[in-house]
């Protein structure tokens, strides 16, 4: 009887997961409108040192010929001019990623100001939706005595967790500290808040928005939408941080990175288009490469 060299075998954690995601939306519109979409999913953006990669893209509506450019942050951003009556546009993809939770690495270090590489240095400042200034004296005071990068920023998502509440009362203006204040928020409010107190610490750190499928969790009744969380610049790497779940999660699909929100609205309209209904989906899959199934979304 043939042995099995088990040591030789992936553990589950090294088996990749694909995921299929994507989303539909379909506005009304007016008038030509110019639109802006940062929707599509990149894997040059994907984390430093994981495996992580596209199998298949299908543009989705009239995604199909719009022309594509990248903006200052690295994100593929699409531009179109949307015409009157209803404009449908999505995206599907299936992704393949490491099965392996987010890594969590509490031992790594806080890096001097002076020794951060020159690019991190705009994620040190206030931006639109992160006001970090305003927030500068509770962080120090909350958290200014904590030793390691990690912990510190670990301690921030902690505190965020237990003294927000997830659930709406906020808007598309709402900036982190007002939110701190109100004491509720949903995933972008989190990222946001986030964001500002490491920025007021001194740790770079930014928006990120993507794919997040509920994989070896239970399934979320609400419906799905675009996740937010952020990332922190610690140790010379970007590290993912999630104040909103806290937990160490599977699957995420990035789409794009900023400063804040403002960077990486999935939509601009520079005109009277309105959003009438929205489909997000991001979920654990068995195909291999195929996108011509129809998808199963939670409607938004």
């Amino acid at each position: 009887m043939a042995m099995t060299n088990t040591s030789q075998q992936d553990s589950p954690f090294e088996k990749p997961v694909r995921v299929r995601a994507g989303f539909s939306l379909t506005f009304e519109v007016p008038y030509p409108t110019p639109m802006l979409f940062v929707v599509q999913p990149q894997e040059r953006l994907f984390p430093t040192g994981t495996r992580q990669r596209l199998i298949a893209q299908k543009p989705l509506g009239a995604a199909e010929g719009i022309h594509t450019y990248t903006d200052t942050h690295g994100n593929l951003v699409w531009r179109t001019v949307a015409q009157p009556g209803e404009f449908v546009i999505g995206h599907d993809l299936i992704a393949e990623v490491e099965r392996r939770p987010d890594p969590q690495l509490p031992h790594l270090r806080k890096m001097k100001v002076e020794e951060l590489p020159d690019d991190t240095l705009q994620y040190l400042l206030p931006s639109r939706y992160v006001d970090s200034d305003l927030v500068s004296s509770e962080a120090w005071e909350r958290f200014g005595n904590i030793q390691g990068g990690w912990a510190q920023v670990q301690a921030v998502c902690d505190h965020l967790f237990d003294t927000c509440v997830y659930g709406y009362g906020s808007n598309s203006t709402t900036t982190a500290s007002q939110a701190l204040a109100s004491g509720r928020a949903v995933c972008r409010d989190f990222a946001h808040m986030g964001v500002a107190f490491c920025r007021a610490l001194n740790i770079p750190a930014r928006y990120v928005c993507g794919y997040m499928p509920d994989i070896d969790y239970p399934p979320d009744p609400v419906p799905m939408d675009f996740h937010a969380w952020f990332e922190a610049y610690i140790d010379g790497e970007w590290r993912t941080f999630d104040a909103r779940h806290n937990k160490p999660r599977t699957g995420r699909v990035l789409i794009a990175q900023g400063r804040d929100a403002s960077d990486v609205a999935f939509t601009t309209s520079f005109g009277g288009a309105k959003l009438v209904n929205m489909k997000v989906w991001a979920d654990e899959t068995d195909f291999d490469n195929t996108l011509d199934v129809a998808p199963n979304p939670r409607i938004f």
